[in-house]
């Protein structure tokens, strides 16, 4: 029983998360050859202040690089 948790900054609208669990699913089965009806896909969205990148949080990092 595969179990894939995809962690992503808030902002995918429910129309990508779903594009996500199917495209994680379908590689699974195709790659694996697991059955989709076994296959657990978590979606984990986290605020980009929860979230640090290159050195700084990652909606300070999007500031700096807009900037």
């Amino acid at each position: 029983m595969p179990y894939v948790n995809v962690q992503i900054t808030k902002g995918a609208t429910r129309e990508q998360k779903a594009l996500i669990v199917k495209d994680v699913t379908d590689s699974l089965v195709r790659v694996l050859g697991k059955k989709p009806e076994h296959t657990h896909v978590v979606i984990q969205e986290i605020e980009e202040q929860d979230w640090g990148y290159a050195g700084l949080l990652t909606d300070d990092w999007k500031k700096q690089t807009q900037a």
